[in-house]
C-alpha cells in the first residue's frame, strides 16, 4: 500500500515557512525553490500520473484546490487530516496555504 505522509516529517516543517514566505510576497521563484522540498514525495503536473515526485510516495497535487484533504484514492492518511476534511469540504488555496504553514495547528 502507499503511504502519503501528510502531517508529519522534516522535509515539510522545513518547507513551511519558506513556502508560505514564497507565497505571502508573490514571488514565484521562491515559491519554486521552497517545493523543491515537497518534491520528494510531491509533484504538479497535469496528466494521470498519480505517484509523484522523486520518492514517487506522495500523490500528484495538481488541481488540489476543490479537492477535499485526505481522499485521493490508494494513499493512507491521518484520521486528524480526514476530520478536516470532512469540516472544510475542499482544499482552497488559502486553507493550504495555512496547513503547510502550520500544519499540526492547521489541524
Amino acid at each position: 500500500m502507499r503511504f502519503a505522509l501528510w502531517i508529519a516529517g522534516a522535509p515539510l516543517l522545513a518547507a513551511s515557512a519558506a513556502f508560505a514566505g514564497g507565497h505571502a510576497s508573490g514571488d514565484a521563484a521562491a515559491g519554486e525553490a521552497a517545493f523543491q522540498q515537497c518534491a520528494s514525495c510531491h509533484m504538479i503536473a497535469d496528466g494521470d500520473d498519480v505517484l509523484a515526485g522523486r520518492g514517487r510516495t506522495g500523490p500528484n497535487l495538481y488541481g488540489l484546490p476543490g479537492a477535499q484533504p485526505g481522499t485521493y484514492p490508494g494513499f493512507a492518511y491521518g484520521q486528524s487530516l480526514l476530520a478536516a476534511g470532512d469540516v472544510v469540504g475542499a482544499w482552497t488555496e488559502e486553507q493550504f496555504v495555512e496547513y503547510v504553514a502550520d500544519p499540526r495547528g492547521w489541524l
